[in-house]
């Protein structure tokens, strides 16, 4: 992980590529803009709470893993 890129940013982007998903599929899928998703993964903003959802959905990973908490 990068110096100063959150956990949560990080999972976002790693996530989304092992998915095979780009920033807009992602975008896309969550009615934002892909310049929103990269922010994310940026660590310059973060998802609010109904995004995560929908990214543990189309990821289909758990919220405590997206948000670091857990490993798996």
């Amino acid at each position: 992980m990068s110096k100063g890129k959150s956990e949560l940013a990080h999972r976002i982007a790693e996530t989304r590529k092992r998915c095979g998903l780009t920033q807009a599929k992602v975008a896309k899928a969550l009615y934002c803009t892909s310049t929103c998703v990269c922010h994310w993964e940026y660590g310059r903003s973060e998802p609010g709470v109904a995004q995560i959802v929908e990214l543990c959905k189309l990821f289909g990973v758990s919220a405590d893993y997206l948000l670091g908490l857990k490993e798996e």
